[in-house]
């Protein structure tokens, strides 16, 4: 003998459209935070020419420099700003990949800095950054 429950048996259903709605509205909130997310970092440079060894040098990238006085370097090797161009241009022309790093002295202009980058942006090297130095007490 077959027992019933008095309380009307109703299929069990699993309702999709609210999940799809609170799925809809994580992904967008997500979405919008990550867009207003930036990670701003100011990091003192303090690279002074001479602190540099012979083993930071290789020769696949280029070294660039500017001390205090405003002095540009190529490696180890003080150079005006339009020798500094040639030689640059004779280098794109070897191979046009080639990293760039600029350093500066921290006592270094800032227009000095940039006159290098413009210069290395203008023969055409599409891989340039700025050399810096993490200090050890910092986070």
């Amino acid at each position: 003998m077959k027992l019933r429950s008095p309380l009307p048996q109703r299929k069990t259903r699993l309702e999709i459209i609210p999940l799809i709605d609170i799925m809809f509205f994580l992904l967008a909130s997500f979405m919008l935070v990550s867009l207003t997310m930036t990670k701003q970092q100011t990091v003192k440079v303090d690279l002074p020419v001479e602190s540099a060894s012979q083993n930071d040098f290789k020769p696949d990238m280029i070294n660039l420099a500017v001390d205090a006085a405003g002095d540009y370097y190529l490696g180890k090797d003080r150079l005006s700003l339009p020798d500094l161009e040639r030689v640059l241009t004779e280098r794109r022309a070897l191979d046009a990949a080639t990293p760039v790093f600029i350093s500066g002295d921290e006592n270094a202009r800032h227009g000095s800095m940039v006159r290098l980058l413009g210069i290395a942006r203008r023969i055409g090297f599409t891989k340039v950054a700025f050399n810096v130095q993490a200090r050890s007490g910092e986070p």
